[in-house]
This record gives C-alpha cells, structure tokens and sequence, in this order.
C-alpha cells in the first residue's frame, strides 16, 4: 500500500482509523506503534472534535493542520530505526540520526520561553501556524478516551470517601461540571465509587457521547427533573449518574436556592482555557461562539467574571457542608483574575487525596492492544491479577473496567501501578507478545499527570512541603531519564490542563513487541520514570517517599 492508499484508506479527513491485526505499514513496530496511535487519538470514537484534529480539553491537538498530519503519517511509515522524527508543536520539522534503542519520535508542544508564556502571544503564534496546544496526551499521541483518566479519577473520589464519609460513598451526591474529553470520566468514576452523580454540561453533544459509551445514565434537560432523579437516587443509596444539560454556575445557584447542598463538589469545565473551552453563563453554545469569533476580547472577559461566579457558589455550598475540592482544571485561578478574591479558599484534589499514591511512585499506567481485539486487554488483566495476587484493590478495579467500561477506537487499559509494579507488568506484557498470547504488540504508556513528571503549582505540585511547587527542572529530568532509557515516544508539554504559563510536563511511551530489545527498554524505561516521583518528592521531605526510596535501594551508594 502507498502512501496516498494509506492516507485514503486510514486518514481521508476527519475520517480516522488506526489499522488493526499483526500486518505492517510502516518499517517497523517502533514507529507502526506511534503511527497507530496518532491516529487513535484522531478517530471519532476518541477525539472530541476530528474536524479540527482537536483531540479533547477544548484545544488540545494531535496535529497542526491537516497538511503537517500527513507529512508526519509520511515520515512515520518511512522511518527507520537508525533514525528519529522531531515534532514541534504538531509538525514535522527533522530527522536526526540515532540508533535503534533511542526514541522513534521526539515531540515538543506550546512551548514558550516564560516571560512570553501567554495565551495571548499563544493566540498570536497559532494564527499565524507556528504552533498548537497539545494538552498532555493529545499532542503525544497516548489518549485513550475517557477511560483514560478514569481510574485516577475513581481513585480520587474513593480517597474523599475514605477521608470524609468512613469509606462509603453511598448514599452521597457528587456533582460537577463539565463532560468534555476529561470531565466526562467523572459520572463513571463516581457510580463505581458508589455515589450519586449530577454533572453539567451546555453541550448536549458530550453528554450524548458518554450515554453512547456508557460512561453516563441518564441525559435531562431539566434542572428540575435532573435534581429529582438525582435526589429520590441518593436516599435509595442508587449508584446512578445523570448529566443534565445547563450552565454549571445556574444549577449550583439553583441547588442553593432549592437548599440542595452535594456531599462533594468540584470541577471539570475547560476552565483553564478562558476564550477556547469555558462557555460564559447567560449566552447559548451557538451564541458563545459568534461571540468568540466576533469580539474575543469581551468573551475573555465575560469568561472569567463567569469563572468567578461559578467559584463564589462553590465556597457558598462547602460553606454549607460540600466537601469542595479543584479538580486540576485552573478555575480557582481564573475566578480570582475574573474577580473572586477568595478563589484559593478550597484545595486542590493532589494535596488533598492523591500526594501519598505519588510518594509511592504510583501513577495513570495505561496500555493499548495495537491488534485492535478486546481479547488482548482482557488477556493482559489476566495477567496482572495473577501477577499481583495482593494487589486486591488493582484487581478490584480491572474487574470492574472489564464490566464497565467501553473501548474508544483501540482498546486499551489504564491501572495505577507504582515502583516496580510498572517494570514487572511491562516484561509481563513483552512475553505475552513473544509468546503469541496476544496477537500484536502492546503499547505502555501513561498521562503526563504522573509522581514525577509535572510542574504545575495550581495542580500536580500544589502546596509541596518544601514549597518547590513551580520547579521545572523536575519534568524535563523525566524526559531526559526516559529519552536516555530508550522510550519508544517521548514528548515534552507546557500548559497541559491548567493553561499557558501554569504547567510543563513530560511524557513517555514505551513497546512491548516481544523483543529482547524491548524487555532491555521496559526495564529502563519503566523503573526510571516512577523512580523520578520517587526522587521528586524524597527531595523535597516527604517521609513516604524516603521510605519507598529505602525500599528499592535507590540511595546514593
């Protein structure tokens, strides 16, 4: 097949298709891998809006523009393995010489020198085509759908349930705005944490998306109907979700007339992208984007005085009783540059739930069967449960996602797993593929949402004990130890889920393809990357993480 019959037959815009089974497109599995997965990223069932390679968080792309895609599609099916492709915020621009266990592909995405970090010289860059947003895993090429924030997500809202409500979330309401890419993890996440879900969303559309792929109950229309299928729900201790179509800031200040105040409360709107992914209350969607078209400027504006609302009814309801915590998303920030002073007076969900899991060097360990077939995850969660027979709350969770969860394009996995947990499920999976026990290789990645692998001080390194919150030499020491491990992908992100100015973050993908030279990659590449949340938090005076250091023997000899 050439290259025109590939692009018409896998990537004829915005039709998108990774290929499935053993059969080779490219030179070899190091870049057939990274090829499928970018166009995993693109394929409707994944990405939120393909038209504009936009891959989910509002702005977050695989590619620049349709033209660099399949310059990129085309380096990739010629590669070898003496050679690797660099990506500048979705565009081919090289190929260097290397050797065959260096990275096929190096991707660096919106990256700005700090005094210009701006959204606005951002905006000015993108215009003029020099550049796009990459999110974390859109521009990297490892989103997975819903699903992969999903455990991360569970995990939190059973460590508020641990925390705040003796280990049981039953008989608890949950709500939330925002649907989206990411958001739309959360009713899933919550039902199988045990609590009532409300989440709210002006866009039908992604709600619609989430009842496809069963990540949500019920769509309403409805404040009313919504609040009463959500109220009669919690009393019974029903475990349902319903995504009521409405503006976020409306329905908290409708629950707070109504005397409705949720047992947790948080948020998953695009906040961090004032003028692209938040949509200002009093104006329909259609209205929302002539406005953004016609006078950014003023919709900027009326934005962020909305984000400042929005935040204001947040503290009125934990006021009142709401376990009320920022899910990454920037918005307290916003709120107070939008007017709320108070805007910081309620945590984040790392410092609050999530820092003990990263002193352990745990983290999002996702994984994609590249042969396309159910088969092959349900065969790797076979193997982890007989793997780690200990693990009871990891086999817990694989057994509920193989019950629940839908695949988006290829299927794929994700299972927070820690310090040697993650190099011992990687050689694990490298002998199911040597072995014929899976059809095709399997790709090992994670989000950039990782122990040691982000600066982001409204976010992942809220409140560090040794107040090192904004250091990013932490990030770009995990991308150097992965490139120098031999991952087969590695990426190197700023703004990520927080915005422009607020975040840099790393990301690696490593094969399995059943290779001696892969197991020699897994081994580096899956012990260097949690060692650096390991390092990170050490570093930085946390007891738990000295403690697991110990444990692995990774002091300074």
């Amino acid at each position: 097949m050439n290259f025109l019959e590939f692009i018409d037959r896998y990537a004829a815009h915005p039709n998108y298709f990774a290929p499935r089974g053993n059969q080779l497109y490219a030179k070899s599995w190091q870049t057939e891998a990274p090829l499928r997965m970018l166009l995993n990223n693109l394929d409707h069932e994944v990405a939120e809006n393909p038209d504009e390679l936009v891959v989910y968080g509002g702005t977050g792309q695989a590619a620049r523009n349709t033209g660099a895609l399949r310059q990129i599609i085309k380096e990739l099916l010629e590669l070898d393995e003496n050679h690797s492709l660099l990506v500048q915020s979705g565009k081919a621009v090289g190929i260097v010489r290397t050797h065959p266990e260096a990275p096929r592909v190096l991707i660096a995405n919106s990256n700005l020198v700090p005094a210009w970090a701006t959204w606005e010289h951002f905006e000015r860059l993108k215009q003029d085509g020099l550049m796009m947003y990459g999110q974390m895993t859109a521009g990297s090429w490892i989103y997975i759908g819903s699903q992969g924030i999903l455990q991360g997500t569970y995990e939190t809202f059973v460590a508020c349930g641990k925390k705040y409500f003796n280990n049981d979330l039953k008989h608890k309401l949950l709500v939330s705005g925002g649907l989206g890419g990411m958001g739309g993890a959360q009713p899933l996440a919550a039902t199988m944490a045990g609590a009532t879900f409300l989440g709210v969303d002006i866009d039908p559309e992604r709600i619609k998306k989430r009842l496809q792929t069963g990540y949500i109950d019920h769509i309403s229309y409805s404040y009313r109907e919504a609040a009463d299928l959500v109220l009669k729900a919690k009393e019974k201790g029903e475990a349902i979700s319903v995504g009521l179509v409405a503006d976020i800031g409306d329905t908290l200040q409708n629950m707070l007339n109504d005397g409705i105040v949720p047992d947790v409360l948080t948020d998953q709107t695009s906040a961090h992208d004032p003028l692209h992914g938040y949509i200002p209350s009093g104006i329909s969607l259609e209205e929302a984007i002539l406005l953004r078209n016609a006078d950014p400027d003023t919709y900027r504006e009326r934005s962020m005085k909305s984000m400042a609302r929005h935040v204001g009814l947040m503290l009125k309801l934990q006021e009142l009783g709401s376990v009320t915590f920022d899910y990454g998303n920037n918005l307290r920030e916003m709120a107070k540059q939008g007017g709320e002073p108070d805007a910081y007076n309620f945590d984040g969900f790392t410092p609050k739930f999530i820092r003990p899991l990263f002193c352990e060097g745990k983290g999002p360990f996702r994984w994609v069967a590249l042969s396309g077939d159910p088969e092959d995850i349900y065969a790797t969660d076979q193997a982890l449960i007989e793997a780690f027979p200990e693990n009871h709350h990891m086999i817990n969770w694989l057994k509920k996602a193989r019950e629940r969860i839908s695949f988006q394009g290829l299927p794929a996995r994700i299972c927070w797993l820690g310090m040697g947990e993650r190099e011992k499920a990687g050689l694990i999976f490298n002998e199911l593929v040597r072995t014929g026990k899976v059809k095709a290789p399997i790709v090992i990645g994670r989000d950039h949402l990782d122990c040691g692998s982000v600066a982001s001080p409204n976010r992942e390194t809220e409140k560090m004990k040794d107040g090192s919150d904004a250091v990013s030499d932490w990030p770009l020491l995990n991308l150097m130890s992965n490139t120098a491990g031999g991952a087969t992908w590695v990426s190197f992100h700023h703004g990520g889920g927080v915005g422009m100015g607020y975040s840099q973050h790393a990301g690696m993908v490593v094969l399995a393809d059943g290779t001696d030279r892969a197991a020699e990659c897994i081994r580096r590449v899956l012990y260097n990357d949690p060692a650096m949340g390991i390092f990170r938090h050490h570093d930085a005076g946390y007891e738990q993480a000295t403690e697991t250091l110990h444990q692995f023997g990774m002091e300074f000899k």
